[in-house]
């Protein structure tokens, strides 16, 4: 979609939307390291965000298979395959290493995400990587190294895990993105987005079942509305925001404005949880954002 031939009004609610969308995604972080300030662990959290959650998932994908035909054997093995890598393993990954890591460095993980992508798509369709696209890689894992270098000198082993946990996350969610593209051809993104989130909340409440005593589902009020307020604003609401901006400017602009995700999760980090906003992070941000602009943007773009 090109954005010249976009009515004024039609470009300004797009990019609202996926900017309100980027930085609702971006405070799942910050909402998670204030709840382990309450003494939870990230089976008991992770269950409660998914249990908050489910009911609107299971709503979202009742919608959008309306008048549409019923799923096939093989359709449901692939929802049931992208909940799992996609939304139960991802997400499970995030907390867990969420409790070792800074947000701030959390979120430039995962904003690696589409050069995962790409690098899978290298090794299972031997798909070709640009000089462009190998430069902007280049560029932004300099700078998640760079920031993990400064937070590992402080944090040691736990850095460490923490970090490997969340790229486990995000290779994850690549996995997810890499296989999605036949049934989300089928199925539509609203559908499969609805029932594979709605597998997902059942693991991840299953999970807590089989791992946990039920005793341990007794936390603070705090941890109850953090995770109401996790499944609503910084789950289920962004879902929505960047499909409609996507509806409404294209993948690629909605991606590109996405950008801004990084910086507020460095920002709420510094303000609500007293994260530390030092050279290094802003170095490090600096260049992974460029980093993902060079290998998102088109070859006419950088002449």
């Amino acid at each position: 979609m090109n954005q010249v031939h976009l009515p004024p009004k039609t470009l300004a609610t797009g990019l609202l939307l996926a900017t309100l969308g980027a930085i609702a995604f971006s405070g799942k972080a910050i909402i998670v390291k204030l709840a382990y300030r309450h003494g939870v662990d990230a089976v008991t959290l992770i269950m409660y965000r998914m249990l908050f959650a489910l009911p609107i998932f299971v709503v979202m994908a009742w919608w959008a298979s309306r008048g549409k035909s019923a799923l096939t054997r093989h359709d449901w093995w692939g929802v049931l395959g992208l909940g799992f890598t996609g939304y139960y393993l991802a997400s499970f990954l995030d907390f867990a290493g969420l409790a070792y890591i800074s947000a701030s460095l959390e979120r430039l993980i995962l904003y690696l995400n589409p050069t995962l992508v790409l690098l899978l798509g290298l090794v299972l369709y031997k798909r070709h990587i640009s000089r462009r696209q190998a430069l902007g890689m280049a560029i932004s894992y300099c700078g998640v190294i760079l920031v993990f270098g400064h937070e590992i000198h402080f944090a040691g082993a736990d850095a460490a895990l923490g970090a490997l946990l969340v790229f486990g996350s995000a290779v994850s969610y690549a996995i997810y993105l890499s296989f999605s593209g036949e049934l989300v051809q089928r199925l539509g993104s609203l559908r499969l987005v609805g029932l594979a989130t709605s597998v997902a909340c059942v693991l991840c409440i299953g999970q807590f079942v089989v791992l946990r005593p039920m005793q341990a589902a007794l936390v603070a009020p705090e941890v109850i509305w953090l995770s109401v307020l996790n499944a609503t604003l910084c789950t289920a609401a962004p879902v929505l925001m960047v499909m409609m901006a996507v509806e409404r400017i294209g993948a690629g602009m909605a991606a590109q404005t996405g950008m801004v995700g990084p910086m507020s999760t460095i920002l709420m980090g510094v303000l609500l949880l007293g994260e530390p906003f030092t050279g290094w992070v802003a170095a490090g941000t600096a260049l992974v954002v460029a980093g993902i602009f060079v290998f998102t943007s088109r070859p006419r773009q950088l002449a």
